[in-house]
């Protein structure tokens, strides 16, 4: 390297960030948010904020496995270390043709994140960086290699390296430093190390390969044996404390043929397609899916219509009434637990606020059920994609060994929107129609978000790796909700998260069954990345709902009713007739047809509601393709004549009906005993218990009771009677701060360039100097008085020379700026802002001081 070229490389990570460009800088930001918030005053604050400890933990963490094997390399590499150093880490002696093809791209990833800074020739690892992927005996390497020679010996007696030496035939020196310098040069030659290794009796060997590849560090006892003996004499194995010997790291490197790492992943593992389905049909799966998702959270929310379950004191729902749920919509409980979650982000049901807290439906409830299926579903289907809630953790423990409970707190995990949007990405990266083998779609997330370090691990694996469980939970509930179909990305899931429309292919055979594998496509061009903007998701989404809308069917206006009590809908049906059939029937089963049955509790439901027998009757006529059945006929009219022969009301509770023989009955049945019945009149009860009790209890008895307001009409029992206040949809937990977007990118860099401008700038030495006659110490402000501030503001203006300015705004924030100034007048002094590019005004009151630039400086 040239004098020159010494000179102008970059000594410092503020002097590397210095010399890029605005697209370097942005993409800096845009991988690293957390260092514009809040946005960094010059380049140094902004290279000084990029070594905390906290932000190279993060950015370490989102480093693919490669990226971070190759940082891991770097740290056990020279400071600086030359590219080739790096290569032969990574590669070995023997070399590796895909590292060596895939080292730039994570040598330029590392720079680009300013982890790494330096050219090819001078590559350093940012010191935080160092300090947590260098070995120490508290934290060994990922590599596996312990300390080199010089590390080791730190504390070792001079005579005891001279014996080193003897025994390793070489001379000894007049000090320790040449000493460990020559032991050092010695393992670090392949050749003369190899012929010390060979004079080693075998068994000193197997010690050596059991500590090659890690952890370096061993035990002794006081008085090793022979073979022990041998290594230690030769410095081969040496003691870092009383009973532990380490495995240098130039000797480990030998004996691993110069690999940093046992096997270096530098090409991602393929995602492979377990099996491959004809698009057709995966969207129809896919289709019917959605159908199916639209009717369980339809259903789920008619169960909570009338008040749902109470809400426990430490939030969410209690495990019976989760039971219970399942239940209602004949489904597991953990799937029961992802619909309840589902409506819950969609912001379609949330407690009711009231002193007996309640779930309940919200008014946005009513609000989507209003939508074209097809929307209603991509509703749904955006707001799964988007939360951080996460069902799969219902029934588990939280740190405190608390169980976590549906809709309650501590459900939240930053990271699985990301995880969900990145596995359909990978499914978006498969041919159209094929569903992935899960354990490859997991090795891939793995891949390119390794668990780094013994402590991370040890506690990701109590927790199963969260990710991996994530992706897995992914899979399922995409199934669940129709993004996917036969477990192959449909079209409107593909859609969802912005990914192009596939490529067609000239027609070949496809194979149809799990047996068959698809062909592996290792540089399948990357899906889209995730709609950023609230635009990008709303056309997204969009998009979604427009292909998936021709794969519904058109909704039914009839059913067919059969002779044993049930109708049957061959399909889905239109609003009010699903609405009114809901009331009127139980369903039985559902699926393909949906098949409806005819109770007299289910009549008298829709009598409650206000129906008429007429009105049943009539509806039945309109909507059946088969004539109604002479024993559903019956039904209604014996339902409809006995309901609301008697009367409830609030007494605390009474009942009232016109045939005292009815009340006698009434009396004398032994169910009645808890509900504290006594007679008032001939047609009147009094009861001990509430309406709602008493109504309840009467049914159970076989009887059909009505409810009565205080002036003595009858109630009308409406299944929509019971909505929330106005309730937002939860909000996502954010996995850390934002990425910013082009504006605020735009702005920041604009802001930082200029704080850079107004810091490095070069002053004349003068009165603004240091107390002691030098310059100013950088980032202080200058001081001058105000006269000498007025006069040479003044002189700027006849000259028009560029001033360095200090400038403490009207909230007390200082700032240091470049000015040129304009004219001054009235307290004021008006100037060319070079910092801001433009022209502004300052009060000259709120000037520190004033100091000429160099004659260079701009």
């Amino acid at each position: 390297m040239s004098t020159e070229e010494k000179s102008a490389a970059p000594r410092s990570l503020a002097e590397a960030l210095r010399v890029r460009d605005d697209v370097s800088l942005a993409a800096l930001l845009r991988s690293r948010p957390d260092l514009v918030t809040p946005v960094p005053t010059d380049l140094t604050q902004l290279a000084t904020r990029a070594g905390t400890r906290a932000s190279v933990v993060r950015a370490l963490e989102r480093l693919d496995r490669f990226a971070l094997q190759t940082a891991q390399a770097l740290a056990v590499a020279a400071d600086p270390a030359p590219y080739e150093e790096l290569l032969g880490l990574m590669a070995g002696d023997e070399g590796d043709p895909a590292v060596a093809a895939a080292l730039p791209r994570a040598v330029a990833l590392l720079r680009e994140q300013a982890l790494v800074w330096g050219a090819d020739d001078r590559l350093r690892l940012v010191r935080t960086a160092r300090e947590l992927l260098a070995p120490s005996p508290q934290h060994p390497s990922p590599t596996g290699l312990g300390p080199t020679v010089r590390e080791a010996t730190a504390g070792m007696s001079p005579g005891r390296i001279q014996e080193i030496l003897a025994a390793v035939g070489l001379a000894s020196t007049h000090d320790s430093v040449s000493a460990v310098s020559a032991l050092g040069e010695l393992f670090a030659d392949r050749t003369r190390t190899a012929a010390l290794l060979a004079a080693l009796p075998g068994e000193s060997r197997e010690v050596l390969d059991r500590l090659v590849w890690g952890p370096p560090y061993g035990q002794v006892t006081h008085d090793p044996a022979p073979h022990l003996r041998a290594l230690l004499d030769r410095g081969l194995l040496l003691p870092t404390a009383p009973g532990t010997v380490v495995l240098p790291r130039e000797v480990a490197l030998h004996l691993r043929a110069g690999r940093a790492h046992r096997t270096p992943e530098p090409v991602p593992p393929p995602v492979e397609a377990a099996a491959t389905h004809r698009p057709q049909v995966v969207d129809a799966t896919a289709a019917g899916q959605a159908l199916a998702a639209l009717a369980t959270v339809e259903e789920l929310l008619k169960e909570w219509d009338e008040g749902g379950p109470t809400v426990l004191r430490a939030g969410g729902l209690s495990v019976r009434d989760l039971k219970r749920t399942a239940v209602a919509l004949d489904v597991p409980e953990p799937v029961a637990a992802f619909w309840v979650e589902l409506a819950y982000a969609a912001g379609l049901v949330a407690s009711d606020g009231e002193a007996d807290e309640r779930y309940a439906a919200t008014p946005a409830y009513d609000e989507w059920r209003e939508l074209p299926p097809a929307e209603r579903w991509a509703r749904l289907a955006e707001s799964w994609l988007t939360a951080t809630r996460t069902s799969g953790l219902v029934g588990g423990r939280d740190a405190k060994d608390r169980t976590l409970s549906a809709l309650g707190p501590n459900l939240d995990r930053s990271a699985a929107p990301e995880v969900r949007h990145r596995v359909l990405a990978l499914l978006a990266g498969l041919p159209e129609g094929a569903a992935p083998d899960a354990e490859s779609v997991l090795a891939r997330l793995r891949w390119e978000r390794p668990l780094r370090g013994p402590q991370r691990e040890q506690r990701e694996q109590r927790e199963d790796d969260l990710r991996s469980r994530l992706a897995r939970w992914t899979l399922s509930e995409a199934e669940l909700l129709g993004v996917t179909g036969r477990g192959a990305l449909a079209a409107p899931g593909r859609a969802l998260i912005g990914a192009p429309e596939p490529a067609h292919p000239a027609a070949q055979p496809e194979p149809e069954g799990p047996g068959d594998k698809l062909p592996v496509h290792h540089h399948r061009t990357p899906p889209a990345p995730a709609p950023a903007t609230p635009a990008e998701r709303a056309a997204a989404t969009a998009a979604a709902a427009r292909l998936l809308a021709p794969l519904f069917p058109e909704p039914l206006d009839h059913v067919l009713l059969q002779a044993d009590l049930t109708a049957v809908a061959p399909g889905p049906l239109e609003r009010e007739l699903a609405d009114v059939l809901g009331v009127l029937a139980d369903v039985e089963s559902k699926g393909g047809a949906t098949v409806y049955r005819f109770t007299p509790g289910s009549v008298r439901r829709a009598l409650d509601a206000g129906r008429t027998a007429a009105d049943l009757h009539a509806f039945l006529a309109r909507h059946s393709r088969t004539p109604v059945p002479q024993p559903l006929a019956y039904l209604i009219d014996d339902v409809a004549r006995r309901h609301g022969r008697l009367r409830v009301g609030a007494a605390s509770a009474y009942v009232r009906c016109d045939d005292d023989a009815t009340l006698d009955e009434i009396l004398a049945d032994k169910r009645a005993a808890g509900l504290g019945l006594r007679r008032l009149a001939p047609t009147v009860l009094a009861a001990q218990t509430d309406p709602a009790a008493l109504l309840e209890g009467l049914r159970a008895m076989g009887f059909a009771p009505a409810a009565e307001s205080a002036a003595g009409d009858v109630l009308i029992a409406r299944a929509d009677a019971r909505r929330t206040p106005p309730r937002a949809a939860p909000e996502p937990v954010p996995d850390g701060p934002p990425v910013p977007d082009d504006t605020l990118l735009t702005a920041a860099i604009r802001a930082i360039r200029a704080g850079d401008l107004a810091s490095t700038a070069p002053r004349r030495p003068g009165h603004a100097d240091g107390a002691d006659g030098g310059p100013a110490a950088g980032g202080e402000l200058p001081r001058t008085s105000a006269a000498e501030t007025l006069a040479t503001v003044q002189a700027a203006v006849l000259t028009g020379e560029a001033l360095w300015i200090g400038y403490v705004n009207a909230e007390g924030a200082a700032s240091q700026r470049v000015i040129a100034p304009i004219r001054v007048e009235g307290g004021f002094v008006t100037a060319y802002d070079h910092t801001a590019d433009e022209v502004r005004t300052y009060p000259l009151h709120r000037i520190t001081g004033v100091a000429e630039l160099a004659d260079d400086a701009l």
